[in-house]
């Protein structure tokens, strides 16, 4: 890639990275603890690479053309981690966790449709950092 290989980039300031399978729940469960316990630890910073699959193009404006039909496809088919969690813990009830979802999602864009307009000195509050 155009990037290079973003794993290697912390090495030279003494930064390790951990790779976790953004496709499998239990791999980025177990990496993304192995990173917080790291850093909480106070061995210092460390980078938590999950690589995941994007279904479709960046944009609206990318119709994704450098993928075939059958990729996605196959990825759908053996590495979806939605499937992959169904399949390893048949005894959810994930209709039921999904209207759950959609229920918090519609709750929070009614929120913000109904809330006000930030005024501009509280607009960089509590984002990242105060501003």
């Amino acid at each position: 890639s155009i990037a290079g290989d973003i794993t290697t980039r912390g090495s030279s300031f003494g930064i390790p990275c951990i790779q976790a399978d953004g496709m499998d729940l239990f791999d980025v469960t177990e990496k993304s603890m192995k990173a917080i316990q790291h850093a909480r630890s106070g061995k210092g910073p460390i980078i938590l690479h999950v690589d995941t699959y994007r279904y479709k193009g960046h944009s609206m404006s990318d119709p994704a053309t450098y993928r075939s039909r059958e990729e996605v496809e196959d990825i759908r088919k053996n590495r979806d981690p939605l499937k992959n969690i169904m399949m390893k813990i048949p005894d959810l009830n994930y209709k039921e966790i999904e209207i759950e979802i959609i229920k918090t999602i519609n709750e929070a864009a009614e929120f913000a449709i109904s809330s006000e307009v930030p005024s501009k000195e509280t607009l960089g509050k509590h984002v990242l950092c105060e501003a």
